[in-house]
């Protein structure tokens, strides 16, 4: 057969998911996988056909597309099934299908509005005992059975920023160990820009010494994003980083001055912990220059933050009330982000 169509919501995309498409190219000469999403629903379209795009790259027999539908479910009425079939032949291009490859009961009428062969795929859910209600019920518990460009996108991602000796690491730390008892997997990704700082003294000597340019920055929060998307890949629901690239875009005014745009921001979801510099002492560790501005950066800090839009919430007072209030605020991200909205519904759910 020349082309199977799977069909479905992937919210979110799953290990089931992706061995039914790869079952499909056994199947079929090439396989179109139709995304089919509502705008009630948590997750992104655009989101859930990047993702998985980048989980079946390698297969060039295989194409993903997308399409909002916000058409009701109702498996009795024939005007509702033409509804959701004119979304897909609109995502399709309007392209012959040979066959329909599902893992639902109904695949054989959906096969039928196409005017093609039905082949289940596990439908008893046996070899792959996952759906996406289960995924969207208790995301992790399911969260090993999520591929990993969908694990970096729905990780819960805390950022913890601020000035030079402000605790940002103490915090960070402290956050991955409080998580790390729920799973021991949770990652917390280091400050690259400091390693980076420790290389640069080792060549020059001296902290002073550094001459920093547009494209060090540039480097540092591309080099500081790679490490957090790695991480994200391979960690738990919850990723913790001591700095990201947006924080580099502030560093990088310190160092060059407001008018400096060399560092990038992504525009990932975060909640971000911003650790002020009143009731802490400066403590010289051997690199750090910027007792002067120290309240400044802060300010920098949380103006950047509230500009481009950010969440973020300002740590205060002792070092113990500053750790409650950061797993508090992480804790409530954490259910935010593991909340779907209940699916619109669909002809295929999987």
């Amino acid at each position: 057969m020349r082309h199977a169509l799977i069909i479905g919501k992937f919210y979110p995309p799953h290990v089931g998911h992706h061995a039914m498409v790869r079952f499909a190219a056994t199947v079929a000469d090439r396989v179109t996988v139709v995304v089919m999403a509502a705008t009630v629903e948590s997750v992104s379209l655009r989101d859930r056909v990047a993702w998985m795009t980048e989980s079946h790259a390698g297969d060039e027999t295989v194409t993903i597309t997308g399409i909002v539908c916000d058409a009701p479910i109702d498996h009795a009425s024939r005007a509702v099934w033409a509804a959701q079939v004119a979304c897909m032949r609109a995502a399709l291009g309007n392209e012959p299908v040979d066959v329909v490859v599902t893992s639902e009961p109904y695949g054989e009428e959906l096969a039928r509005w196409f005017d093609a062969r039905h082949v289940p795929f596990d439908l008893p859910r046996s070899t792959f005992p996952v759906s996406g209600t289960a995924c969207r019920r208790n995301l992790a518990a399911s969260w090993r059975c999520l591929d990993a460009p969908a694990r970096a996108g729905l990780a819960t991602r805390i950022v913890v920023v601020g000035s030079e000796s402000t605790g940002t690491t103490t915090v960070a730390g402290a956050l991955a160990a409080h998580f790390r008892q729920r799973w021991p997997d949770t990652e917390c990704v280091d400050e690259f820009g400091r390693q980076d700082t420790l290389d640069k003294v080792a060549e020059v000597g001296s902290v002073d010494d550094i001459v920093w340019t547009g494209d060090d920055f540039a480097r540092i929060a591309r080099t500081q994003t790679a490490h957090e998307d790695a991480a994200a890949r391979r960690g738990s629901p919850v990723l913790i980083c001591d700095t990201d690239a947006f924080a580099t875009t502030v560093w990088e005014r310190r160092y060059l001055g407001p008018e400096s745009h060399h560092a990038v921001a992504d525009d990932r979801p975060a909640v971000y912990l911003v650790t002020d510099h009143h009731g802490v002492p400066f403590v010289q560790d051997g690199i750090r220059d910027g007792e002067q501005v120290r309240a400044d950066m802060t300010g920098w800090f949380l103006d950047a933050l509230t500009r481009t839009g950010r969440s973020w919430v300002l740590l205060t007072g002792s070092r113990e009330e500053r750790l409650q209030l950061a797993i508090r605020v992480a804790e409530q991200e954490l259910r935010r982000r593991t909340t779907f909205t209940a699916p619109l519904g669909g002809i295929l759910e999987a």
